[in-house]
């Protein structure tokens, strides 16, 4: 057993004097380059030996783990990642050359043309044989392991051996086929994803990107590309949510009770049909009722739905399920009523406005910013996943009725929230939905990003449809056991890198490149780092030039989103809520009220109203919160004062428009009202 490595050091010694032959040994220098010869090999890996150390020509980090190496097969090449470096001994000495074992993984070999251009295969035709001859890699060579077949293929950063060949992806396989981004927080995950995202937007300028951001730092990545779209700016109706997003919301993340889930399921479709918005012709009870389910999204009111409820609780047969109905009923008051839900509820009519809200968040026409940056911190934690429910259904339902018109690229930030491993953790919708995109959404135009510091926390069927991963720096050895998985068998090894990555480093592997890749992401302008406005204020902070106001930070802990809580104080109607874009503003949602007005001293007739708007508010306030406001003989929050309501609608023949007049955007053309129709149906 000792023969072979006193062999293999001869070996060694006889190529070395033959190449000492050269006329001029500083050319070994400047080549750094060295060679051993294969002593093991078998399917997958194989073992040389060479010698290092005193007199060798090479630099010491020659033989070094994570580099490729080369092996002569013929007129082949096999390449191989070495993974591991030791000696025969396990000593080292500093005056005499040593003899070092280099095990490597064998990935693929390279072959050449009739032109003589080196390509790249996975397979390996023929395996090294003892004695073999076995080098580090050349640069050529390595450029053709990493060349990338696609012509649209774009630079995102460099190898890690050699930062002067490029890091190549294609573009379209990256987003057709799915992609994630994992690591360890603080690697520079969230910049790799606003790199990437980068280069999507400019080789693909047709895919629209929705990031759900749950830590709102994404806006000031994109100030040229995106819009923000928080909780005080959303305008998403309670009428687009399907039955069990509606439910998910009433009942706060706690389990539905069965009864009153079957009471919405009845109700909702007939308070659905006695909607009658502006312009819209009434939707009747008849033959085909059936098309309308509680889950068409086709606008109703809060009114309607609770009358229904009363009706049903006043009748004789109804007695057992009366407890749930009221119960039912106060729920859907409380979340009317709430202001932390008044995205879904802000205006004051009922309007069928769902071709504006899907052309603002889905960027129909995008006008130069087809970002949208989705900002979820300040909204309530028990309806975040009902929020990126209905986004992701609507994304995948747009995409299927325009016929792929309509594509979109999902981006879930923190995505182990909304589709963990535990299935009883999630919301079934919010997985269904993110399910269905990872699955079948390639077909249609919805593409989904996946992005997380816990891989192993994420739902392994939802994973495993991601075909691209950029794995960085992860510790955890669960968290690597998912990417071992995911990796192809032949480059297994370059997960054991994962642990010592540094930052803006990654592992990259799968249907978007080449061939699995230790690479460097580009840096990122300082000015377009994801919640580079974050480090402003924690820079200013530390320095101590920022002053803390107390008083300050209270009143945002209790108005976060600017409001005014006391009865005394005036509600600003000139800063109300935001359309998505804030293109236009909207009043608080009030209730309609009726009737008289009390004042401190008496009764104020409605004329009186106008001349003490102040006192109005306060009247209005006070029967908004208190335990009865709102809910007393069932009345519309939502619907219209008599005088504001419009005149019984004249149907005339609507002019032809003349041909030449273009359409300015999806939501006043009838293009997207048929797209709307087409899902709805």
């Amino acid at each position: 057993m000792q023969d072979r490595p006193a062999d293999a050091l001869s070996m060694s010694s006889d190529i070395r004097s033959s190449d000492n032959q050269s006329p001029d040994r500083s050319q070994f220098v400047e080549r750094n380059r060295t060679e051993g010869h294969v002593v093991s090999c078998d399917g997958t890996h194989a073992v040389i030996a060479a010698l290092a150390g005193r007199g060798d020509p090479a630099s010491e980090d020659y033989w070094a783990v994570g580099q490729l190496i080369s092996i002569r097969v013929d007129n082949n090449r096999v390449v191989g990642m070495l993974f591991k470096v030791d000696t025969n001994t396990g000593l080292w000495s500093s005056d005499v050359s040593n003899l070092i074992h280099i095990h490597v993984e064998l990935v693929g070999e390279i072959v050449e043309d009739e032109h003589g251009k080196a390509k790249f295969t996975g397979g390996i035709s023929s395996y090294p044989h003892l004695g073999a001859i076995a080098h580090r890699i050349r640069k050529v060579d390595l450029a053709a392991i990493y060349e990338n077949d696609d012509e649209r293929a774009i630079p995102i950063g460099f190898l890690s051996q050699n930062n002067e060949i490029p890091a190549l992806i294609s573009i379209d396989s990256l987003i057709s086929r799915h992609f994630a981004v994992v690591g360890t927080t603080g690697v520079g995950k969230s910049t790799a994803v606003t790199l990437l995202l980068r280069k999507i937007v400019g080789t693909r300028p047709d895919v629209r990107i929705l990031i759900l951001d749950p830590h709102n730092e994404f806006s000031s990545a994109f100030p040229d590309l995106a819009i923000t779209i928080n909780d005080s700016d959303l305008d998403l109706p309670f009428w687009m949510f399907r039955l069990e997003e509606f439910t998910e919301v009433l009942f706060r993340g706690r389990p539905a009770i069965p009864e009153e889930v079957d009471a919405l399921r009845d109700l909702i479709p007939l308070a659905k049909m006695q909607f009658k918005g502006s312009g819209q012709p009434r939707l009747r009870k008849s033959h085909d009722s059936s098309a309308i389910t509680s889950d068409t999204p086709v606008p109703y009111r809060i009114s309607d739905l609770t009358s229904l409820i009363e009706e049903r609780i006043g009748m004789l047969e109804g007695r057992a399920e009366r407890p749930f109905l009221k119960a039912l009923k106060n729920r859907i008051d409380a979340a009317a009523n709430d202001p932390r839900y008044r995205f879904m509820f802000a205006n004051r009519t009922i309007e069928d406005n769902i071709v504006d809200v899907v052309s603002s968040i889905f960027r129909i026409p995008d006008n130069g910013k087809p970002i949208t940056a989705f900002q979820m911190s300040g909204m309530p934690s028990e309806i975040v996943n009902s929020v990126a429910s209905v986004l992701c259904r609507l994304a995948f339902d747009l995409a299927i009725w325009s016929k792929s018109q309509i594509q979109t690229l999902v981006v879930c930030e923190e995505a182990h929230r909304y589709i963990p491993t535990d299935k009883t953790a999630g919301f079934a919708p919010t997985r269904s939905a993110i399910a269905r995109i990872a699955k079948e959404g390639r077909k249609y135009g919805v593409y989904l990003g996946i992005v997380s510091q816990r891989p192993g926390e994420l739902d392994e069927t939802i994973l495993s449809q991601c075909n691209t991963f950029f794995s960085m720096r992860l510790g955890n050895e669960r968290d690597q056991e998912i990417m071992r998985k995911a990796i192809s068998g032949s480059s297994r090894s370059a997960i054991n890198f994962l642990p010592s990555l540094a930052n803006r480093e990654a592992i990259a592997f799968g249907q978007g490149v080449s061939t699995p890749m230790r690479m460097t992401f580009e840096k990122v302008e300082k000015a377009k780092l994801p919640g580079n406005h974050l480090y402003d204020e924690q820079a200013a902070v530390q320095t101590g030039d920022a002053m803390i106001e107390v008083e300050d930070v209270i009143h945002m802990m209790r108005f976060p989103r600017g409001e005014h809580g006391g009865p005394d104080e005036h509600y600003d109607r000139g800063n109300g809520i935001k359309q998505p874009l804030g293109e236009r503003p909207v009043g608080e949602q009030r209730p309609s009220l009726e009737g008289s007005f009390h004042d401190d001293e008496g009764l104020l007739s409605p004329n009186e109203v106008s001349a003490n708007p102040l006192q109005a508010e306060r009247e209005e306030l006070a029967r908004l919160f208190s335990d009865d406001g709102g809910l007393r003989s069932g009345r519309d929050r939502f619907a219209r004062p008599e005088h504001e309501r419009d005149p019984a609608p004249t149907f005339r023949p609507e002019p032809a428009r003349p041909t030449s007049q273009p359409q300015s955007s999806p939501s006043s053309g009838s293009s997207g009202r048929d797209l709307i129709n087409r899902f709805r149906k």
